[in-house]
């Protein structure tokens, strides 16, 4: 991964967040190196399309984990001004079962990984329609899990 920047919430129309994600994830993202012109076709390009999201409400925090499906939601969390997000795709990649991905959720948002026991903790789920190439300038599929 070199650039992961976009719009979590539907407040551009989708053309415009494209656009603007793309560029902000190749030049902007505070994590990485820009990319460089010459780098462009060596790169695999994937981009997801997220779903509005729908906070998950439970009486119980240690409940969290039953209304998550790992490889179809994405998760938020939000303690004060501090959140956090990952894509359906990242426990897939990472090997994270329910409890794990809410933790590094967490840790994404700068936050104990406990934290999402707090009852002034919220997350959010979402889903997530992805595309990628095959290989670098190749054809375009839909990932699935």
């Amino acid at each position: 991964m070199r650039g992961c920047i976009g719009y979590p919430y539907p407040t551009h129309i989708l053309i415009k967040a494209l656009i603007d994600s793309a560029i902000n994830a190749a030049i902007n993202d505070p994590r990485f190196f820009p990319i460089d012109q010459k780098e462009l076709t060596n790169l695999v390009f994937e981009i997801s399309i997220l779903t509005p999201p729908v906070i998950i409400e439970v009486d119980n925090p240690l409940d969290y984990s039953r209304h998550i499906i790992i490889g179809q939601d994405g998760l938020i969390v939000e303690k004060g001004p501090s959140k956090g997000l990952l894509l359906p795709q990242v426990p897939i990649e990472w090997g994270w079962d329910e409890e794990e991905f809410i933790s590094q959720c967490c840790l994404k948002a700068g936050l104990h990984p406990d934290s999402w026991h707090d009852q002034d903790t919220k997350i959010y789920k979402f889903n997530a329609i992805i595309f990628e190439e095959i290989k670098p300038q190749g054809k375009i599929r839909r990932k699935t899990f």
